[in-house]
C-alpha cells in the first residue's frame, strides 16, 4: 500500500482539494456559450472519482461555485443552478452504488429551495458509505467559513482562553475532514481564490494549463505522482 499523506517517495495524499477552473474558457476556444463549458465540465467527474478512489485518496473537496459567483450574469448563474440539480439526479445514484459518501460546504440560505432539497438528499442516501468522502463546496467561499466559524465559537460562549487552532477547527463546515494535502488547479491560474483558508495552510500546490472540461484521469495520476516527489517539511528543516 502507499505511504499516506506525510510526504516522500510514492506517497498518496489523503485529502485532495480542486479548483476547478476554465470552463468559459473551455467554451470561448470552441465558439460555444459559457453554458457548454459548465455541461463539458460535469463529465470530468466520474472517471476522476473513480481514479481517486483506485489510487488511495480518501477525500476529494470540490470547488463548485463561491460567493463571489453570484455576480455572474443571472442567466449563467440560473444555469448553474439547473446544472446541479440536473448532476444530482444523475450523478448521485450511481456515486452512490460507487460507495461514495456526499458532504456540502457553503451557506445554503442563498442557494434555490429545489438545490438544497437535493443537496439534503443527496446527503441523506450516501450517509453510510465509506469508500471515499466527496465534499461539494457550493455557495462557498473560505473567508465566510471562518466568519461563520467565528459567529458560532461567539454564539456558544467559547471563553477565550479556551480557543486554540484545534478548538477553532471543530466550528469549521466539515471539521471531521483532515486538512488538505494536495490542491489541484486547473486553467493555470495561480490564486487561491478564497477557497479553503484555514485548510490549505500546508497542502501542496498543482497547477495545470488543462481547462477543466479536458482534466483527464492521466492528468490526475500526474499530479498525485508528483505529490509522492514533493517534501513536506511543515516548516522543519
Amino acid at each position: 500500500m502507499p505511504a499516506r499523506s506525510e510526504g516522500g517517495r510514492g506517497a498518496v495524499p489523503r485529502h485532495v482539494a480542486i479548483i476547478m477552473d476554465g470552463n468559459g474558457r473551455w467554451a470561448k476556444r470552441r465558439l460555444l456559450p459559457r453554458t457548454a463549458g459548465h455541461r463539458a465540465g460535469v463529465t470530468v467527474l466520474t472517471p476522476l472519482l473513480e481514479t481517486a478512489g483506485r489510487m488511495g485518496v480518501e477525500f476529494l473537496t470540490l470547488y463548485a461555485f463561491s460567493t463571489e459567483n453570484w455576480i455572474r450574469p443571472e442567466s449563467e448563474v440560473n444555469t448553474l443552478m439547473e446544472l446541479f440539480l440536473e448532476t444530482a439526479r444523475s450523478k448521485v445514484p450511481e456515486l452512490n452504488e460507487r460507495g461514495a459518501r456526499l458532504r456540502f460546504m457553503g451557506r445554503r440560505e442563498k442557494l434555490p429551495a429545489a438545490v438544497c432539497e437535493a443537496i439534503e438528499e443527496a446527503e441523506r442516501l450516501t450517509a453510510h458509505n465509506d469508500r471515499l468522502n466527496v465534499y461539494i463546496a457550493l455557495n462557498y467561499g473560505g473567508r465566510s467559513e471562518i466568519v461563520d466559524a467565528a459567529r458560532r465559537i461567539v454564539a456558544d460562549g467559547v471563553p477565550p482562553e479556551e480557543l486554540d487552532e484545534a478548538t477553532f477547527g471543530r466550528y469549521l463546515y466539515a471539521p471531521e475532514a483532515p486538512e488538505v494535502d494536495l490542491v489541484i488547479r486547473t486553467s493555470g491560474e495561480l490564486r487561491v481564490s478564497n477557497f479553503l483558508l484555514w485548510q490549505i495552510a500546508y497542502a501542496e500546490f498543482y497547477v495545470t494549463e488543462t481547462l477543466w472540461p479536458d482534466f483527464s484521469p492521466e492528468e490526475f495520476v500526474k499530479a498525485i505522482e508528483w505529490f509522492g516527489t514533493r517534501s513536506r517539511r511543515r516548516g522543519g528543516v
